[in-house]
């Protein structure tokens, strides 16, 4: 059975063209004209990947982005806008998305796009079948499941991905570079606001006192390393 691409945008023309070329690559596909549409398909039906606008009528990208992780649907989302600043692309990644493009663009580059972030999500699934325990901290990659103190924690998308990443190299120093190819497998052209986004997101979750981190330690000049805490534990 082929995988199923949700086709989300309010233009005809678009859509048109995405849906020929992403069939024509061999996927099988839907379409929403709308974020209403778009969030209630997703909701309903299985996709392996979603396609999503960012200015839509009834409900906008980032919120159909943000709703869905909300309700812990995890389907790779691929990003579309016209906008090209930094914010716009900051926000889509933040709440959710797993890459962005920018419009205008090239239909090969959208289909190369969906094939890289399937090949990565389909990785992850083969490859994170045992848990990560650093500290009180227990992942289970397989499950996309994180507790600590036996309490589960909810993590976006990207911010699970960061944190098992962090958790396999524990103790080792991980530049903000390392971590946007390995997490995002995208070069945002040096822009690596987006990690420390991230990982300021973990740290609230995860950090007794997010001033003094005790799990992610700030390498000044250097970047980031997930390490075994030295609290004492309080019976």
């Amino acid at each position: 059975m082929n995988q199923r691409i949700l086709i989300v945008d309010d233009e005809d023309s678009i859509v048109t063209l995405l849906q020929y070329n992403i069939e024509k690559a061999g996927f099988d596909t839907a379409v929403a004209y709308s974020g209403t549409e778009a969030f209630d398909k997703a909701m309903k039906e299985s996709f392996d990947l979603i396609v999503l606008d960012l200015m839509l009528p009834g409900m906008e990208g980032t919120e159909v982005c943000k709703r869905l992780r909300q309700e812990k649907v995890d389907t790779p989302i691929l990003m579309l806008t016209a906008k090209g600043d930094e914010f716009d692309k900051v926000l889509g990644l933040e709440l959710g998305a797993d890459d962005y493009l920018t419009k205008p663009f090239s239909p090969k580059e959208v289909v190369a796009r969906i094939k890289a972030i399937l090949r990565r999500t389909n990785k992850q699934v083969e490859n994170d079948s045992s848990q990560l325990k650093v500290g009180e901290i227990v992942i289970f990659p397989d499950r996309y499941e994180v507790l600590q103190n036996g309490e589960e924690l909810t993590f976006t998308r990207k911010e699970f991905e960061l944190l098992v990443y962090l958790a396999k190299h524990k103790g080792k120093v991980l530049s903000r570079d390392q971590l946007l190819s390995a997490v995002w497998n995208y070069d945002f052209s040096g822009d690596t606001r987006i990690v420390d986004v991230h990982v300021s997101h973990i740290r609230e979750k995860i950090e007794p006192d997010t001033k003094q981190p005790i799990y992610i330690k700030t390498i000044r000049g250097l970047g980031y390393k997930m390490e075994e805490p030295t609290f004492e534990k309080i019976e």
